[in-house]
């Protein structure tokens, strides 16, 4: 996949081809609790720390999240990670694991590894790797894992999850082995195009400049795809890498590989602009879900025009955990 330097030529073809465990958890004493989801306009939500989180929790999100699972694989060519890890590692988080595929597919990956995913809610599958389980956290609050304990800590898509970045990657990095890495991915809200054709005031120009708006309103940034690298570097991680992507909405590419990734996203975003928009329209803008379906129905329509050559940006950043210091004990 081209770097974010290099524009995506556009296919002229009209039509489209298919393609710690020394802490005891506090949640387990509000189990009732977690299990009776919210419900809010047709859409079911978390309950645990109610309003912490935007996105539903249902199965067409669901959807949405593995969709966008494939869409990594894809960008990565078949890789769940870019951080230059161990060949076997022995202990791994997820944070914000949602249906927790990348955590199975790691799982499968690395029997050698013990995986740990957690997520607000509890709807990951029952029938997962023997060394993978998961639990309900609340990854902005103190981690209670012990220290210097995680080979790799894992995060994708926690743009608009968390309101103070500085604490979050602190307990990454305290919670890594010397030498273990964090790494994460996420995506921009905001469509862009190199020939224009997001123009000023249309839909999807509005899409990215409600969104961005929605995010600082609601106190938790949706930028973090441009903000990750200054955040993982200021926390104190060494060897810290970035990689960054163009990831087309629709199969206008002339490039067969972005033509197809391009079409996976598209399913992915007319699967998820509900769930990304309608708690935090609703809730914070105030619009009715009337004026909200008006809004996605024009979303729908710009996502299919091929004339509109949008793309989304990705980063990718991973950084390192300074190694414990030599000492004469070593020798």
């Amino acid at each position: 996949m081209a770097d974010i330097e290099t524009q995506i030529a556009v296919d002229s073809d009209e039509t489209d081809s298919a393609y710690e465990e020394d802490a005891a958890s506090d949640t387990t004493s509000l189990k009732s609790a977690i299990l009776s989801y919210k419900y809010r306009n047709g859409r079911r939500y978390h309950a645990y720390k109610e309003g912490a989180y935007w996105g539903p929790n249902d199965e067409a999100q669901a959807d949405q999240l593995d969709i966008f699972h494939h869409i990594c694989l894809l960008l990565l060519d078949g890789e769940l990670h870019l951080a230059p890890i161990a060949p076997n590692p022995l202990h791994v988080l997820d944070v914000g694991t949602g249906t927790g595929i990348w955590a199975i597919d790691f799982a499968d990956r690395f029997p050698s590894a013990e995986v740990l995913g957690t997520d607000l809610s509890p709807t990951q599958p029952s029938l997962v790797p023997p060394n993978l389980k998961f639990e309900v956290d609340d990854f902005t609050e103190p981690w209670l894992f012990r220290k210097d304990s995680f080979d790799l800590i894992h995060a994708r898509s926690l743009y608009g999850c968390v309101a103070d970045w500085s604490t979050f990657y602190r307990e990454a990095l305290d919670h890594l082995q010397p030498g273990g890495y964090f790494e994460q991915l996420e995506m921009s809200v905001v469509p862009k195009s190199d020939d224009e054709s997001v123009t000023p005031g249309s839909i999807f120009e509005q899409w990215g400049r409600i969104s961005l708006e929605l995010g600082d309103k609601f106190g938790k940034s949706l930028r973090t795809v441009d903000e990750s690298k200054a955040g993982i570097e200021a926390a104190g991680f060494i060897n810290v890498v970035e990689h960054r992507w163009k990831l087309p909405i629709g199969g206008w590419a002339a490039d067969k590989r972005f033509k197809e990734v391009g079409l996976y996203n598209r399913i992915h975003w007319e699967q998820g602009i509900e769930g990304w928009s309608l708690y935090l329209l609703t809730t914070v803008l105030k619009w009715s879900v009337e004026e909200v379906q008006v809004y996605l129905a024009k979303m729908r329509t710009a996502l299919k025009d091929r004339r509109i050559h949008a793309y989304q940006e990705v980063s990718l950043v991973y950084g390192q955990k300074p190694p414990r210091p030599r000492t004469d004990d070593d020798n």
